[in-house]
């Protein structure tokens, strides 16, 4: 129980810094970019407050029938979030052919997930977790042009979100 309210807690400060964050984020990508970086902004900042809120609310209840519901809400974020991680790399960094392939690739994957997520087939844990791992490296087949594209530090930090998202941390 105290584990519960911890993790609601904290999810929700998660839930305030996302609100924040999309802000910033359109704030710099409309006095600084273009539509591309706006709508970048947008759908990563939508799926991080989408994440939140449902990991907030499926921590917040104790019923099994509504802790259940949200339950498949927080893992179908999961997948929205991976794919909304990787909208502004692949709209802005690597717009062409490498971008839109990899965007349709990882939106794909996505949907599929909220399908196996909203169907019988979520019991098998395994799948979901695979493909949550799938999604979240599917960049490398694009390294090469990756490296070009986007600078040092920017990949450092794109390889430090796809180690923490793999353990979990």
């Amino acid at each position: 129980m105290k584990e519960e309210i911890a993790s609601s807690v904290t999810h929700g400060i998660g839930i305030l810094l996302s609100i924040i964050a999309l802000a910033v984020m359109l704030y710099y990508a409309t006095r600084y970019g273009n539509g591309w970086h706006i709508a970048g902004a947008l759908v990563f900042g939508c799926g991080l407050i989408m994440a939140y809120t449902s990991s907030t609310l499926y921590h917040s209840f104790q019923k099994a029938r509504i802790k259940a519901i949200f339950r498949i809400l927080d893992h179908i974020s999961i997948f929205i979030l991976i794919a909304a991680t990787y909208t502004p790399l692949t709209l802005i960094d690597l717009r062409g052919p490498w971008g839109w392939s990899i965007f349709g690739v990882v939106w794909g994957l996505a949907l599929f997930g909220i399908i196996v997520e909203c169907t019988s087939l979520r019991r098998f844990r395994l799948a979901s977790v695979l493909l949550y791992l799938g999604m979240g490296w599917t960049i490398v087949v694009a390294v090469k042009p990756l490296m070009t594209l986007v600078q040092p530090g920017g990949t450092a930090l794109l390889l430090a979100g796809g180690l923490f998202y793999t353990f979990g941390c």
